[in-house]
């Protein structure tokens, strides 16, 4: 948990970055599609610092065009079936290319199944995750919908307020009454209390977008019972994001993924949950019955 002294920092970074997010979604297209591809790439940087305190090598590069690829392929053709295809093609092209590249370049005195396995993880766990933004801005329109972007963006902001509500919660309620730990090995500083409290900030975030998106999205009409299914669902979630980069920064022996970000840490330390509520998000909208 952050000490009290980062808050102006936290709070200042959020102040500027919140109302770029909120208008590159509103925007859509390329503009939403570099942003977020420029996070995954920093992203992937970040996870390949980890690897390396551990003793990998990655290909940094590669694997940082490579994130940053899969993003911009799913902000051309925002279809995850075809997204999928080629973004399958490529990680298996890109794995064999490092496979061969480290007959000479790591081996024998590298570790090639440490590095090339940490490479693709990273653009999997980045890039990967991370397209699955501009695939919820323009699922309305892949479900036959209409291509608003005002629309579209609701879609996004499903996952993205529903973590932020709770990660809010969980961090004030946790400083002030937190005592019970709970996951003491990957994270020390999350208590049980503020672990409850994000899942009922993340409950009331969806049933709030929802309820706005049932008056302002044709055809949209979710229950308050789906709208709070969907906030627990993506609150778990977001909390195992959570604990799952936290774990990775403790086996690496570092408190943050990077040092971007005043008072946050790296673009990992604040895209953890994300990176683990899109892709679920898009699962859950695209089940029957779920938007009514």
């Amino acid at each position: 948990m952050s000490s009290a002294g980062e808050l102006p920092r936290r709070l200042a970074v959020a102040v500027v970055g919140i109302p770029v997010v909120l208008g590159a979604l509103h925007v859509g297209g390329w503009v939403l599609g570099v942003l977020v591809a420029l996070a995954a790439a920093l992203g992937a940087h970040e996870f390949f610092s980890l690897a390396r305190a551990r003793g990998a090598h990655p290909f940094v590069v590669p694997g940082m065009v490579a994130s940053s690829a899969v993003v911009l392929a799913a902000v051309a053709q925002p279809r995850v079936d075809v997204v999928g295809a080629w973004a399958a093609v490529g990680l298996v092209v890109l794995a064999l290319v490092l496979l061969g590249a480290s007959v000479w370049r790591r081996w024998p005195e590298g570790t090639p199944l440490d590095d090339v396995g940490a490479t693709v993880l990273g653009v999997l766990y980045t890039g990967g995750a991370l397209a699955f933004v501009p695939l919820l801005r323009g699922l309305p329109e892949a479900l036959g919908g209409s291509a608003d972007g005002l629309i579209g963006a609701s879609f996004v902001l499903l996952p993205l307020l529903t973590t932020w509500a709770g990660d809010s919660a969980a961090y004030f309620v946790g400083s002030a009454i937190g005592r019970r730990k709970l996951a003491p090995h990957a994270s020390p500083g999350k208590s049980i209390e503020g672990a409850i409290a994000g899942l009922v900030g993340s409950v009331v975030a969806a049933v709030v977008v929802l309820a706005w998106a049932e008056g302002a999205l044709p055809g949209v009409a979710p229950s308050a019972a789906v709208a709070a299914g969907l906030g627990v669902t993506l609150g778990v979630a977001a909390q195992i994001g959570d604990l799952a980069e936290s774990v990775l920064k403790r086996q690496a022996g570092v408190k943050d993924s990077g040092k971007i970000l005043p008072g946050h840490g790296g673009v990992l330390d604040r895209l953890d949950a994300l990176l683990f509520a899109f892709p679920l998000a898009y699962l859950l909208l695209r089940l029957p019955g779920i938007l009514g």
